[in-house]
């Protein structure tokens, strides 16, 4: 589709293709159905739109060609009685106005705790974000098969589960938009440092999830906590141009060339998490975007306000009980009472990390810090050898060098 249709075209279609999914998905009860008569619906306008421009009202004529097909599909696989039932019930009124509402609902479903991770995040990337099963497959290092058998299950788990397309109740919102929250949190990081393969990161994958996450926020302006995921992306995005040097290697946070970063995205990110913190009460993704504000916020490393940071490590700590989050209070801690101090901390740990190589990363900054450049080089060298990361390999291998010469 992307090869046939304009920048402008291929970014509508994206935006209108969860609006039409959701429609379609509210008014049949199938959701494995709408979202087949949906990506029937986007090949066509693929093969038509070109040729004979673009529709007055790009929506509306998706939603009737997938309404179209949808009620094929149903005419083809149901009794007579039921299919025209059905058929009826999903021809659009003449007067519709559809709201945004679906759009919510649609990411509510696709996040369904019932899910795994992965198969949340490939339903939500393909029905909501509108990437393709090749373009999902790509970023996350996977065969397209592997995708698609993902994305099958998870519709056949929600079809399964009974799940009905509408707002959850009282008792079901918060751990749902939990789960909303924690898949595009889960985009996010695969996109801005990728968990294996070469680079550093997918831009692409990181702003498709900032993209959904601008769109929540705007569905749910007065949720704290989106308003503090949506800060957090942008805070960490901004960075993005400076993490890598001239040869594509990974650049660290401490001698990033702060001029590159991105001023607009942390003007921005700064205006929503301060809102948000007066807002309500701390939860996990505003105390991650309070600690990126303080980064982003230091002219110069060496003028990080490291109290601060270990500060809201601590608050993160107990929201969450993450043991890397210990790792990074560790490195915290280092910074504002010493290397000793934070090589403590890490030692309560150990236990639930097994073989994790950030621990082993961690451990050789900390050690090279205390002077022990020896120690330092052997963990240096135990982080490379674990991590799946090219790009961090490779980092942690040009530490261990660099050690290896000091140390002679």
């Amino acid at each position: 589709m992307a090869m046939r249709l304009d920048a402008d075209t291929g970014d509508l279609l994206r935006e209108l293709a969860p609006q039409v999914l959701g429609v379609l998905a509210r008014r049949s009860g199938d959701f494995a159905a709408a979202e087949d008569a949906v990506q029937e619906a986007l090949l066509a306008a693929a093969q038509h739109w070109p040729e004979e421009g673009r529709p007055d009202n790009p929506r509306g004529w998706l939603l009737q060609v997938a309404s179209r097909r949808l009620i094929n599909q149903v005419r083809s696989e149901q009794a007579r009685r039921r299919r025209e039932n059905t058929a009826a019930l999903l021809e659009p009124e003449p007067a519709e106005v559809e709201g945004g509402d679906d759009t919510l609902l649609l990411l509510f479903l696709c996040c369904h705790p019932d899910l795994t991770s992965a198969s949340a995040i490939a339903l939500t990337l393909r029905a909501v974000g509108g990437l393709t099963t090749a373009e999902i497959a790509s970023a996350f290092l996977v065969p397209e098969t592997t995708v698609a058998q993902r994305i099958s299950r998870a519709k056949s788990r929600i079809q399964s589960s009974g799940a009905i397309f509408s707002m959850p109740t009282r008792q079901e919102w918060e751990p749902r938009l939990q789960s909303v929250l924690r898949v595009l949190y889960l985009i996010f990081n695969e996109g801005y440092a990728r968990s294996g393969g070469q680079g550093v990161y997918r831009a692409e994958l990181s702003a498709e999830a900032i993209r959904l996450a601008r769109m929540l926020h705007a569905l749910l302006p007065a949720d704290s906590e989106i308003a503090g995921l949506l800060a957090l992306m942008l805070l960490t995005d901004a960075r993005r141009p400076a993490r890598t040097g001239p040869d594509g290697e990974l650049v660290p946070l401490s001698t990033q060339r702060r001029d590159l970063w991105n001023r607009a995205q942390i003007s921005e990110g700064v205006r929503l998490i301060t809102a948000a913190l007066a807002a309500d009460a701390i939860g996990e993704y505003q105390a991650q975007a309070a600690i990126a504000a303080l980064h982003d916020d230091a002219p110069d490393a060496s003028e990080t306000d490291w109290p601060q940071i270990l500060h809201w490590y601590g608050e993160l700590e107990q929201l969450t009980g993450n043991p890397v989050v210990t790792l990074n209070r560790a490195v915290a801690l280092a910074m504002v009472d010493g290397p000793v101090a934070g090589l403590t901390l890490l030692d309560s740990v150990e236990e639930r990390l097994p073989d994790h190589y950030r621990l082993d990363a961690v451990r050789a900054h900390l050690h090279e810090m205390a002077g022990d450049k020896p120690l330092a080089l052997q963990h240096f060298r135990a982080a490379a050898a674990r991590t799946t990361s090219a790009a961090e390999q490779q980092y942690l291998l040009t530490q261990a060098a660099r050690l290896g010469r000091e140390v002679g």
